[in-house]
Parts: C-alpha cells; sequence; structure tokens
C-alpha cells in the first residue's frame, strides 16, 4: 500500500518519509500540491495522502477540493503547524481522515494512517461493487430495464403488463431475464441492487 506525502518542508518531508517506510508502506514524497497534481500519481490498491495545510502556492485545503472535484479515491491526514479549529472543521467535514498538529506524534500519525488506508479499502470495494452492478444494468435491453423499473416498485406481473400494454406471459419471461442478468435471486435482492445504482423502489403516489 502507497503513502503519498506532500509537504514543502525538506527536513519534515525526509523525516515523515523514513517514519511511514518504517511501518512497512511505501511512500511517494512531493514537495508541493502542484507538484502532486502534475504528477496524478495512481494506485489500484488503496492509498492514503499525508498533506501539510499551509505551503506556497496551493494550499493543503486547495489541493483537497481539487481531489474532491475528481472524486479521487484518496483519504486525507492533514498535518500542519499554524492550523486553526475552523480550519480544520472545514477539512474534517470535507472528509479528512484527520487534523493533525505539529511536530506530529509518529503513533498518531502511523495511526490515522492505518484507519485512512482502511477507508480507501472500502472505497475502492464500494465502487468496483457499483460499477459490478452498472454493467449489469446496462447489459438488460430497454424493455427489460423497464420491466425492472416496475417490478422494485412492488408491481405484480398483471400490473406491469397492463402498464406496458403488453401480456402478462411476456411480462414473466422479461421478470425472470431481468432476475438472471442481474444475478438476483430474490425480489428483495433486486431490489437492493437497484437502491445501489439509483433506481428508485417505491412506486410514486
Amino acid at each position: 500500500m502507497t503513502v503519498f506525502l506532500v509537504v514543502d518542508d525538506p527536513s519534515v518531508r525526509k523525516a515523515l518519509t523514513r517514519l511511514i517506510k518504517s511501518a512497512g508502506y511505501q511512500v511517494e514524497a512531493f514537495a508541493s500540491a502542484r507538484e502532486f497534481l502534475d504528477a496524478r500519481p495512481e494506485a489500484k490498491d488503496p492509498t492514503c495522502l499525508v498533506l501539510d495545510v499551509r505551503m506556497p502556492g496551493l494550499s493543503g485545503i486547495d489541493l483537497q477540493r481539487e481531489l474532491l472535484t475528481a472524486k479521487a479515491i484518496l483519504p486525507i491526514i492533514f498535518i500542519t503547524g499554524h492550523g486553526d479549529i475552523p480550519m480544520s472543521v472545514k477539512a474534517m467535514k470535507a472528509g479528512a481522515v484527520d487534523f493533525l498538529p505539529k511536530p506530529v506524534k509518529d503513533t498518531e500519525l502511523l495511526r490515522a494512517i492505518e484507519q485512512a488506508l482502511a477507508r480507501s479499502a472500502r472505497e475502492i470495494a464500494e465502487r468496483e461493487e457499483l460499477e459490478d452492478i452498472q454493467s449489469r444494468v446496462d447489459a438488460l435491453t430497454p424493455r427489460e430495464r423497464q420491466v425492472m423499473a416496475l417490478v422494485v416498485t412492488g408491481m405484480l406481473n398483471k400490473q406491469i403488463a397492463y402498464d406496458l400494454g403488453i401480456v402478462e406471459k411476456t411480462i414473466k419471461v422479461h421478470r425472470a431475464r431481468v432476475m438472471e442478468k442481474m444475478g438476483a435471486e430474490s425480489l428483495a435482492d433486486l431490489v437492493r441492487l437497484a437502491e445501489r445504482v439509483g433506481i428508485p423502489h417505491r412506486k410514486a403516489q
């Protein structure tokens, strides 16, 4: 697992790199937020970012904003010698894992990194699951998607047939194909899958 480190102070950057490596993690260190953005480092495995708040040019908060816009799965641990309460609250509300004052205690930083990497692993798994479910939905025919959208509202086959203007026997065939393609073993399972990709499961009043 890789820890990205963005700190402008060379001595602090070197010390933190040594500490993080001693815990068994790979480290990619950068001297500025701009350098990090230009490199656009990516990793398929869980990652996190240890980020200084105040730096020349783009601040740590600016970088956090950029990463949120890009929807990057990269939990952030802020470190600062100048942080104030409003700044830390703003960072935490935007999803930061922790906000640690300098000088950072080794045990606190490593604990925060462990938490951040665990969060990254969860978020990667959730994104992969969502992409898998969406690919199943995309494999449905337009008519099957129509049937699925009505099935998850709780409508009966005969109600769906009336709604779509086709015979009930055809609805049964479509419904069976939807269940098969979606990998759903029950209606409750299909509803859960539909919820994950934003298909409403309650019939509009």
